[in-house]
């Protein structure tokens, strides 16, 4: 039985990445590139993504911000990076139902690395922040195993 993804909680949207079984099966997390060339990701919240007191769970807006520091690391949109270090603070609560948004802002990219802070809300209201550093492994699909 093949799950029937959503649509987009906004227009423009689509999914990221719609291979990657985890971010899809968490989210799923809708992405478009602004105007300005930054990513902004969103996820329309559902009783799933909360704990037994209708609070997004930590770990979902840790993954959604995840991904969004590994996109705005990318120089190129076939680089692939994984998470060298990952620094967080749970700043508010949000609930099921929310329109959650995830940006990302590129510190500083190095030949291997790159610098990256990040924020997660809903509406005005800031419910996470973030910084990580992430290291480039190659190409997506190439295998690198140092």
């Amino acid at each position: 039985m093949s799950k029937i993804t959503p649509p987009p909680p906004l227009d423009g949207y689509t999914i990221y990445d719609p291979v990657d079984p985890f971010e899809n099966e968490a989210g799923p997390f809708y992405w478009r590139r602004l105007d300005d060339g930054s990513h902004h990701f969103v996820l329309r919240t559902e009783p799933r993504h909360a704990n037994s007191h209708n609070v997004i769970h930590g770990g979902l807006l840790m993954t959604m911000a995840d991904l969004t520091m590994a996109v705005t690391a990318k120089g190129e949109p076939d680089d692939a990076y994984v998470t060298v270090a990952f620094n967080s603070e749970f700043v508010a609560a949000g609930f099921a139902g929310d329109l959650v948004e995830s940006r990302g802002e590129l510190v500083r990219r190095t030949g291997s690395m790159a610098f990256i802070r990040g924020h997660i809300s809903v509406g005005e209201t800031t419910l996470f922040v973030c910084s990580s550093v992430m290291k480039r492994i190659g190409k997506r699909g190439e295998t690198n195993k140092s």
